[in-house]
């Protein structure tokens, strides 16, 4: 968050600074070389930038680098005015104007990945930031090479040419749009999607969906993802066979929402999900990402679904618990079917010599009164575990760099472990190699857990193994009423002075692994072991079912306005 923004911020000053001192040079100095040399640099910076920056406004530095570059060409022919240098510059003022507008545009447009239908124009239009900077460079080395301006002039033409294709297109769509909708639209209707996943969130948060899409495949009907923000598009199709569709605003939902659909499922609270929710017709449920005694997994959002699918009884009594009234008919059980690949340990491991532990660190949160992590005290967690021969996993959440001082934290870690492994031959997993493995195989590698108020712990129950879980808001006694889950684990205290009793209790003697067992049932749900997920596919496929949808379906989905 912070660093991210530190980062955009260095990137942004880098690129127009160095944008600004080229121009100077060439139009105040005679160091034309070297004014053509600060402008491919200029350049090397707005590419780097765009890629820091998806989407970022370049039209200052492409202007200044553009005016340095033909300042430059013009000394270097030095015979008056070329004509072939003045198009030139009337092209590459076109583009650096349009390339802009013509983006935004393309942005606007519905695309599509694993659907037989090609969706040119819009991924045209989002590289044409890229192409304006490859053709600046072409003429900075043109004018570099004292080349004819004949061939920057045909350089432009040439991407001029496509950005005009492009702006014809966009336009055609946006003026005199199909009637029977566009390719996606249309492709969409013969791939018969019965069910839809819409996913809305920030960067980097793909896990929540990906987590789902085998189950999904699973119930056997056709389906398809519409995701809202266009980084998710090439990761999760990647992920699935099932179409997805990148969607950005409210006319390419209506296009893609074919009457084929009846359910819709959720994974997060996001605030474009209300966008989709408006299809009255659908049936909406929210499955979340995860089950944990969090305070967002108690939002009072939640109501606005038709259904609410939760791993077991204790994530309803979680709203209650938290005040949040939501009718109990709109709750249905299903497990958390991404434990069934997780090995049970019925019998506790007691006394283990040399013991593998899972350490899972959450993440900051978005507010202070969500901030669970425990990275700040986590060095002196992690030198207790080596006293005690302990061989760690270090797996922190996927937002932790986001956050610069927890990714120093978590730098600290990991090099006191590789020195540890160092010296020791102890394999710790950290870094690159943590991330590799899916949380699954994590667990299964692991004889106990040391996690921050997280969904982890909930997967973890059903090993049946015993874990620790962190205070880090020093509440002592009222920990466990807030957080229930802490019950059946050992609390480790934010300033780690209970850490050798807790941990003499998690690795040695486990008093608390009879109550687990409970606690696992009212967490996880009763299910049989063998067929765990058939709680939810079956759960689903009711909600598809014909019989549990309104009696009569309109031809063509319509919005609630």
């Amino acid at each position: 968050m912070r660093g991210d923004l530190i980062r955009k911020l260095a990137a942004r000053c880098l690129s127009v600074g160095l944008a600004v001192l080229a121009f100077v040079v060439v139009a105040l100095t005679g160091a034309t070389g070297w004014g053509l040399a600060l402008a491919i640099a200029a350049l090397v910076a707005a590419a780097a930038e765009q890629r820091i920056r998806p989407g970022a406004d370049l039209v200052a530095e492409t202007a200044l680098i553009a005016a340095a570059v033909l300042v430059g060409y013009s000394r270097r022919l030095d015979d008056g005015v070329d004509l072939a240098l003045v198009a030139t510059a009337l092209v590459l003022l076109g583009l650096v104007l349009l390339v802009g507008p013509l983006r935004a545009a393309g942005n606007l447009e519905i695309r599509a990945a694993n659907l037989p239908v090609r969706t040119w124009t819009p991924l045209i239009a989002g590289q044409l930031g890229v192409g304006l900077l490859g053709l600046l460079a072409a003429v900075a080395l043109a004018a570099a090479l004292t080349l004819p301006a004949t061939v920057a002039l045909a350089a432009s033409l040439l991407v001029g040419a496509g950005a005009g294709a492009v702006a014809l297109d966009l336009a055609q769509r946006r003026f005199r749009p199909s009637s029977g909708g566009g390719p996606v639209a249309r492709a969409l209707r013969r791939h018969q999607p019965e069910f839809l996943l819409h996913f809305s969130a920030p960067s980097g948060s793909e896990y929540q969906v990906t987590m789902w899409l085998p189950y999904l495949e699973r119930i056997g009907r056709p389906f398809m993802v519409m995701v809202r923000e266009p980084e998710f598009l090439a990761p999760i199709a990647a992920a699935t066979s099932a179409p997805v569709v990148y969607c950005p605003t409210l006319r390419a939902m209506d296009d893609a929402l074919v009457p084929s659909l009846r359910v819709a499922f959720y994974v997060n609270h996001g605030a474009k999900n209300s966008h989709c929710i408006r299809f009255t017709q659908l049936t909406h449920v929210q499955l979340h990402h995860g089950d944990s005694d969090k305070a967002p997994s108690a939002n009072p959002v939640s109501g606005i679904f038709d259904r609410i699918f939760v791993a077991g009884p204790a994530a309803i009594d979680r709203y209650a618990r938290a005040g949040v009234q939501i009718p109990a008919e709109k709750f249905v059980v299903v497990g958390r079917p991404q434990v069934e690949s997780i090995e049970v340990r019925p019998e506790p491991a007691i006394g283990l010599a040399h013991p593998t532990v899972l350490y899972t660190p959450t993440w900051t949160g978005h507010h202070a009164d969500a901030d669970y992590c425990s990275l700040p005290v986590a060095e002196e967690l992690l030198r207790r575990l080596l006293e005690r021969g302990a061989t760690v996993i270090l797996r922190a959440h996927p937002y932790t760099a986001q956050n610069p001082t927890s990714a120093r934290q978590l730098g600290r870690l990991t090099e006191l472990l590789v020195a540890d492994r160092g010296r020791t031959g102890r394999q710790h997993v950290v870094g690159a190699a943590a991330r590799e493995l899916s949380l699954t195989e994590c667990v299964n590698r692991s004889d106990a857990l040391i996690s921050d108020v997280s969904g982890v712990i909930s997967d973890y129950l059903y090993s049946g193994k015993p874990y620790a879980v962190t205070d880090m808001g020093d509440e002592g006694d009222r920990f466990t009423e807030n957080f229930p889950l802490a019950g059946s684990g050992y609390v480790l205290r934010r300033d780690m002075s209970n850490a050798v009793e807790v941990l003499t209790s998690l690795l040695d003697t486990d008093p608390l692994a009879e109550a687990r067992w409970a606690t696992r049932r009212r967490y996880l749900g009763d299910f049989p072991a063998d067929a765990y997920a058939e709680a939810f596919l079956t759960a689903a496929r009711r909600e598809l079912a014909p019989t549990h949808q309104a009696t009569e379906r309109p031809a063509q989905l319509t919005p609630l306005t």
